[in-house]
């Protein structure tokens, strides 16, 4: 099995596990969700400088796990949707509750980080992020970071993430509202 095979599969995998769990938790908490779209903090000068609750170093760190969660192939990924802000947005939003999980997350895959030697999670070589990455995939922080990664992926693009509807165009999804009325007669 080649490298372009496990990037399919995980990514598939992704969208797959997904797709019913967002669909609820879409449906549950649409009102914030659309009370985020208010807001988008994020500011890109080369990198990420300006966050609502991550500082820039923990933007970065949550930025680069997002890569590897939606890694860019041929298409693009998390780094291309700019997940990244529709995290952050979503954790002063209505990912409140997230927030503890996620700090707490971030220490202790920094202390993981710098057991192996290394500077930051960013500055790791892609196998050695996702050496991490699956040490915690069970973990409250690992799914956090996960689910809104995919949903940033797939948000309408005004909630933050989903830059300029790529990944829309990677599902195919069209957005445009088009009526058009069905074929037949009707008695008016």
């Amino acid at each position: 099995m080649g490298p372009k095979v496990i990037e399919d599969s995980r990514r598939q995998f992704l969208i797959q596990s997904m797709t019913g769990v967002s669909a609820a938790w879409l449906a549950a908490s649409w009102p914030e969700i659309a009370a985020a779209a208010e807001t988008s903090w994020g500011q890109y000068t080369g990198a990420w400088t300006r966050f609502a609750f991550f500082t820039q170093a923990q933007g970065a760190t949550v930025d680069a796990m997002a890569a590897q969660i939606f890694p860019t192939t041929d298409t693009p990924g998390a780094k291309e949707a700019q997940a990244i802000i529709f995290i952050d947005t979503a954790l002063v939003t209505f990912a409140k509750d997230q927030q503890a999980v996620v700090t707490a997350g971030l220490d202790d895959l920094s202390r993981r980080v710098t057991a192996q030697g290394g500077r930051n999670f960013e500055s790791l070589t892609t196998a050695q992020q996702i050496t991490l990455l699956t040490a915690i995939q069970t973990t409250p922080f690992f799914r956090a970071i996960r689910d809104l990664t995919v949903m940033g992926m797939f948000a309408a693009p005004q909630h933050g993430g989903n830059f300029n509807k790529v990944g829309w165009k990677l599902i195919g999804f069209d957005d445009s509202l088009n009526f058009h009325t069905p074929f037949g007669s009707y008695d008016v």
